[in-house]
């Protein structure tokens, strides 16, 4: 034979508030308040891959910005030209159809595995960029963001173009502020 024996136990607990404490209204914490998302756009020629990556992420996930907080998409969406000619670090080499081949991107290659059995999967540098040229700059971003959901709306906030045209001429972007540029 079982018994089970179910208790209620409530405690009242005041919560103590350390002297101080500042409050924010909701409109004041800028994610669910007054938050609105600027176009910016960066000509991306001749610029290293990392170094630019690690700016568009920090602007992607907010962090330029005062009111920054990690849990919510608080970034700006940015729009980079000339995604096609963007360089690796390393010494310069002759190649027919890049200007700015790199040892670097002689030696560097992306690894993917597909989830089937032998699946995984090599390409060089060089061969994506005559495929997708744009895709070499998604990635490094895409690498620098959180490992979440979040992660997602963050980099479909980054518009990458082949050329110095881009479509996004109605939402009237600023240019990339100087402070945030890549040294």
């Amino acid at each position: 034979m079982v018994v089970c024996l179910i208790l209620r136990i409530s405690v009242k607990v005041d919560a103590v508030i350390a002297p101080g404490t500042t409050f924010l209204k909701a409109s004041d914490r800028g994610p669910g308040g007054n938050h609105q998302a600027k176009w910016l756009v960066i000509d991306a020629e001749g610029m290293t891959v990392g170094r630019l990556a690690t700016r568009l992420a920090t602007v992607l996930m907010g962090k330029h910005r005062p009111d920054y907080t990690p849990h919510v998409d608080t970034g700006d969406y940015v729009i980079v030209v000339n995604a096609d000619k963007i360089q690796f670090s390393g010494g310069r080499m002759a190649h027919d159809r890049h200007p700015h081949y790199t040892t670097k991107m002689s030696k560097k290659s992306y690894v993917w595995f597909t989830g089937w059995p032998s699946g995984q999967r090599e390409i060089p540098a060089i061969d994506l960029w005559e495929k997708k040229p744009t895709e070499i700059l998604k990635l490094a971003v895409k690498r620098m963001l959180p490992k979440n959901a979040l992660a997602t709306h963050m980099l479909d906030k980054l518009k990458l173009f082949v050329g110095p045209d881009h479509t996004h001429q109605a939402q009237q972007p600023q240019p990339f502020p100087q402070y945030l540029m890549p040294k």
